[in-house]
């Protein structure tokens, strides 16, 4: 694999937790394409691994993978878009045999995937950076298309957000947009975060209500707003702490779901 710096560095984190979780006995997901993939890398996992992170990235993957379900039970033959991919198996885990998939990502990112995920054919796979708004161009669209957007926009600044989620909303005339997006503190403490100050990547944007974006662009609505705390209190007395202290409770992630029609 190439050597990733920065945000590129970052998508090894989710795999790397992915993969540990998949091998517990009581595992909370399953992903054996980030097992054969870690098994493959001669890397340090350790540094990518935390508990907070391993929790939230835990929580992260069980909210956005069941909403992905629901929705596509309603809307089986939808394009999904996967935006910053990284490494992410998310086809391989919801797929319904209907869909149309996409993985776009940096061109050193899609290097570093078609080395270890082979061509199908309803996946396709697209080098630009996300605010290259010429990805569009060859994407169905006479469809409802399904955006996930994980692990990326946090890194973005507040014009970044915008300009994508307007690439987003007028190249594709019906959206849902599924989002992971931090809060306005957490986007001060990269520096102490677990895992992500082990690289060079830092914080940029978070927002306090998912009401926030939709004053980013006309016509996108909220649908629904949850935190990873409501998952990961399932599973830890930390995880239930931090889901009910009035201080704590509001820092964490978020799964934001929005809708747009022109």
């Amino acid at each position: 694999m190439k050597i990733l710096y920065g945000v590129e560095e970052t998508m090894l984190i989710p795999l790397v937790i992915k993969a540990n979780e998949t091998m517990r006995k009581k595992a909370r997901i399953q992903d054996k394409k980030a097992v054969e993939i870690i098994q493959k890398l001669q890397i340090d996992t350790q540094k990518y691994d935390k508990f907070m992170s391993h929790e939230g990235v835990v929580a992260r993957t069980i909210l956005i993978d069941k909403a992905l379900k629901s929705i596509l039970c309603q809307i089986p033959d939808a394009v999904c878009i996967c935006i910053g991919c990284g490494l992410d198996a998310r086809f391989e885990r919801v797929d319904n045999g209907k869909i149309t998939w996409y993985d776009l990502d940096l061109p050193n990112v899609i290097k570093c995937r078609k080395e270890y995920f082979v061509k199908q054919q309803r996946v396709h796979m697209i080098a630009k950076s996300a605010l290259d708004a010429s990805w569009t161009e060859n994407i169905i669209k006479n469809k409802t298309t399904i955006f996930i957007i994980e692990g990326l926009l946090m890194y973005f600044n507040e014009k970044q957000v915008k300009e994508l989620l307007n690439i987003i909303c007028s190249h594709f005339k019906k959206s849902i947009l599924l989002l992971d997006v931090s809060s306005p503190f957490l986007c001060k403490m990269s520096k102490y975060h677990d895992t992500v100050k082990n690289t060079d990547a830092v914080f940029q944007w978070g927002i306090s209500s998912g009401k926030e974006l939709e004053s980013y662009v006309s016509g996108l609505k909220l649908v629904s707003d949850t935190s990873f705390n409501e998952e990961m209190k399932k599973y830890s007395f930390r995880g239930r702490l931090f889901a009910t202290l009035p201080f704590i409770k509001n820092m964490n992630d978020r799964l934001v779901i929005c809708k747009y029609k022109q």
